[in-house]
């Protein structure tokens, strides 16, 4: 695989393809003042046979050749390995008008999609969801919401498209569930924690897996736990008990909860610990008193000497020392200020104001305390945080939110280093909004402060509190360990119960995992049938309100600039032994570069070998129909021209494996007891993986990764991890197939070169890129040289395929749309209106060999609409041409 930069001209017309190296070519008229962008809509019912229609690589009807199986790391139908190429069904888009249904299932079909997972069913009531409008209760089902489930569920059986059902995800429990009725002070999510350790919790949602599992499709006659076209079970999405603690979740559960998981943690501690006074001996050892200050003008004698109060973009903030002091430290003899912050403006995002002090020494492990007094005139919760004073600016222990109100508070917080960090800053930031105040006064950072069991806790009465997430730094390391293998083993017995309710009970068929590693751990995950994952790219962030429609930004950035982005994140999660997916997947919108999501998912995937992907999401709840013609939000794919134009050679990618598996695999051991401990230091969301035992990020783009589990070997053929090979800037798959190159700043490119998948993604304007018999020089465009170009092998000849699909997709947007910012991030609530407009990329392809081309432009149904003349010169694509893709024939 080769690239050579040679130009950076602009084409005088669209994009040269030269398909022919001698005499056979094809040249396009230069057209001038072509637009920048045209309307592209791909039809949300079109199933026409056509170039781009892969229906016919599914077997049909899905489940024919038997149940769904996890064995040797993979997923199997009968003898045959089976990868899984598949969308989201969100709330009630999984439920559509049974007319729809059909047109829907055969429209998932043509662009390759072999599985649709039913996400959020269980969230609203119909008809916005599964469960039955006007109940009190949230178990109880809709039966025109089943009806219509049914009736989808058998129309993509048909078309060999399989079902991953999800049990619980959005689910409000209330108290007319038979739950306390302190469960409504949760929000949504949150009401699911008490799932993990309440017997009531956990019945309720056995009842509803009953109820849905085993409910009689009408349509077939089958039941859900005995469809071999439902190939997956999960039982609970973005959810674990050490994920919520890490949280803080755990933390502000109502007393009734609290107090029956304190009952279990004392019941745990005396079952380890017969007597208070040998608990007190072994949570003993490693405490340590506080040392010398290490913060400079902690009190604010000296004014702000040593502090820096850090404004971005347009914030505008001042601070000055006051004599405004709590009572508690008026009364001692040391001169004392408090440092008062004035917000004047706040900035575009919550950091862009902070008070920081830089140049602090940590060292990994150790115990460190930071304390501090603080309000402000209006109630407002603050961050506070110990990062690494520079890029990546790591978090380093410490992550955690103070609430400040009108009156003087003291706050404390201990936690263990994660890492040796010769400048480390303390920051607190989020401080207000325009016109607010806050105050700061006797600041201290020291190392220290860590203590066993204090002189009036016992067991009497099931006294000894659950540790508090901000506060489990006070304890040693033998008591924190003591926490979280309580806390491990406590989630442990909620998967293993609704394991083997589902599948000795109900009968479940189909393999089933728990929920996503990054929400709980390798090690607990691996107990159950197979291992999930979910990433995004720059997803929404909310400043404000969470998801305030018209307060929002997705940053909008290209991933081939980052080393591996999302990809490496993923592939340290992978559990050797057992099969891998990833069930959410997206680049949201208005993210200018999404097209180059999947594409690069499917592509590293294949390398890693793993067993499905899945987009998030093909569609949410439809309430205005189906025919939008544009860009709806965020997430859904289903009316995103450039997404859902590359979803046929992401589905290539992946499911015929276009790219090879790497020939290596880094493998390293992670036991029970190695989570146990790095949970410590653990945040949520992210947890424990092989990155945490010495395998780094970019051997993703290189080898397979994985993890040994606990009690598993290491495979003979394992590869220990080696750093030396991941440095430099530019990561060659050990196939040669694939090239991540991020050697030019701001100004990456990823290639892709196999016999039957080849692609050039992100900034190739200006480059030459020899992709075998290919070689693609793409034009500058829109976004300084930024666009994904993909060649496809339509037939299964590998040695010369003759048949090619190529897309060549850009910039997209609505039309209408109203972009808030030059840097395109946010556009609230304008999305616009159909139809969807998207550019016309410019590139250059020449084939070597003198091999005669055909070229045809396809319209938006995949069909051939124009030959393009053959003529000597070459071929021009891009606004001309009104597409986004072409077919390409070999003679």
């Amino acid at each position: 695989m080769g690239c050579m930069a040679c130009f950076r001209g602009q084409f005088t017309i669209a994009v040269f393809i030269l398909l022919a190296a001698g005499s056979f070519s094809f040249t396009a008229t230069a057209q001038t003042n072509a637009p920048a962008t045209f309307p592209f809509v791909l039809p949300w019912d079109d199933a026409s046979p056509g170039v781009t229609d892969l229906s016919s690589w599914l077997h049909k009807p899905a489940g024919s050749k038997g149940f769904v199986t996890a064995r040797d790391g993979h997923f199997y139908v009968g003898k045959e390995r089976i990868r899984f190429f598949g969308v989201n069904m969100s709330m009630a888009a999984g439920m559509p008008e049974k007319a729809d249904a059909e047109k829907i299932a055969a429209r998932m079909a043509k662009f390759g999609i072999n599985v649709v997972r039913f996400h959020h069913m269980d969230t609203g009531t119909w008809p916005n969801g599964l469960r039955a409008r006007g109940s009190k209760s949230t178990g109880e089902l809709s039966p025109e919401a089943l009806d219509r489930l049914d009736y989808f569920i058998v129309q993509l059986k048909a078309r060999g498209i399989y079902a991953n059902i999800n049990l619980l995800v959005g689910r409000p429990f209330n108290a007319a569930d038979g739950l306390p009725a302190e469960i409504e002070q949760l929000d949504w999510k949150e009401r699911h924690i008490p799932g993990f350790f309440n017997t009531r919790h956990l019945a309720l949602q056995q009842e509803f897996a009953r109820a849905l599992l085993t409910h009689t499709n009408t349509y077939n006659g089958r039941t859900y736990a005995d469809e071999p076209a439902v190939a997956f079970v999960e039982i609970n999405n973005e959810q674990g008990l050490i994920h919520a603690w890490l949280s803080g979740e755990v933390d502000r559960l109502p007393e009734v909860f609290q107090a029956e998981l304190r009952q279990q943690w004392n019941t745990w501690l005396r079952a380890k610990h017969p007597d208070v006074s040998r608990l007190r001996d072994a949570w003993s050892e490693g405490a340590e008193p506080l040392q010398a200050e290490l913060l400079a003008n902690p009190m604010f004698t000296n004014q702000t000497t040593g502090w820096v109060l850090e404004r971005h973009a347009d914030a505008a903030a001042e601070i000055t020392t006051s004599d405004d002091l709590p009572d508690a430290l008026r009364t001692t003899s040391i001169a004392r200020k408090s440092a008062q912050i004035i917000i004047k403006h706040p900035g575009q995002a919550q950091w862009h104001v902070q008070l920081l002090q830089s140049g602090l020494g940590l060292t990994q492990g150790q115990a460190y305390t930071v304390s501090f007094w603080a309000k402000a005139d209006v109630a407002r919760a603050i961050s506070v945080n110990v990062i690494q004073a520079h890029e990546p600016w790591q978090v380093l222990g410490l992550a955690v939110d103070a609430a400040l109100d009108p009156q003087w508070r003291e706050f404390r917080f201990v936690f263990n280093a994660s890492d040796t960090a010769p400048n480390a800053r303390l920051g607190f930031s989020n401080l207000g909004v325009a016109g607010a105040k806050v105050w700061f006064a006797d600041m201290s950072f020291r190392a220290g402060g860590v203590i066993g069991l204090r002189m009036d806790e016992s067991f009497a009465g099931n006294g000894l509190p659950v540790f508090e997430r901000k506060s489990l730094g006070e304890r040693t390391a033998t008591a924190q360990r003591d926490w979280m293998r309580f806390l491990l083993e406590t989630e442990n017995r909620y998967w293993q119960a609704m394991n083997r309710f589902l599948k000795e009970e109900l009968k479940v068929r189909a393999p089933i995992a728990g929920t996503i590693v990054g929400c709980s751990t390798p090690n607990l995950m691996a107990k159950l049938d197979w291992v999930d994952t979910h990433a995004y790219w720059q997803h929404p962030h909310f400043s404000g309100r969470p998801w305030d429609q018209e307060n929002w930004i997705v940053e909008n950035k290209t991933m081939v600039n980052e080393r591996g982005g999302t990809v490496p994140g993923l592939a340290l999660k992978r559990v050797n032994g057992k099969p891998h997916a990833c069930t959410e997947y997206n680049h949201p919108a208005p993210n200018t570069y999404s097209s180059e999501g999947m594409l690069l998912l499917a592509a590293y995937a294949a390398l890693q070998d793993w067993d499905a992907i899945y987009a998030y999401t093909y569609s949410h709840t439809r309430n205005d129909g189906w025919d939008m013609r544009k860009i709806t939000g965020f997430f859904d794919i289903d009316q995103h021209p450039t997404k859902m134009t590359t979803l046929p050679a992401a589905a290539a990618l992946f499911l015929r494996g276009d790219v090879q598996p790497a020939k290596q695999c880094v493998t390293v051991a992670l036991t029970t007891e190695q989570e146990t401990d790095l949970l410590r230091t653990a945040r949520a969301w992210s947890l424990v993986d092989a990155g945490n035992v010495g395998v780094s990020r970019e051997a993703a783009l290189i080898h397979r990764v994985a993890i040994a589990a606990d009690g598993a070997k290491l495979p003979r053929e394992a590869v220990l991890p080696n750093r030396s090979a991941t440095t430099g800037d530019r990561f060659v798959s050990d196939t040669g197939e694939l090239v991540w190159d991020v050697r030019e700043q701001n100004r990456s490119v990823v290639t892709i070169n196999s016999t039957r998948s080849k692609a050039v993604i992100g900034f190739g304007g200006g480059k030459r890129f020899e992709l075998g018999e290919f070689t693609i020089e793409p034009a500058e465009g829109m976004q300084n040289g930024w666009s994904a170009i993909t060649l496809t092998a339509l037939d299964e000849n590998v040695k010369s395929p003759k048949r090619w699909l190529l897309t060549a997709t850009g910039y997209a947007e609505n039309t209408g749309m109203r972009w808030k910012n030059a840097e395109k991030s946010s556009v609230g609530r304008a999305w616009g209106q159909a139809p969807s407009r998207v550019e016309g990329v410019e590139a250059k392809l020449t084939v070597s060999g003198g091999k005669g081309v055909d070229c045809w432009v396809l319209d938006e149904q995949g069909q051939r609409r124009e030959k393009l003349t053959n003529e000597s010169g070459g071929i021009s694509i891009g606004p001309r041409w009104q597409t986004l893709w072409y077919e390409l024939e070999m003679r």
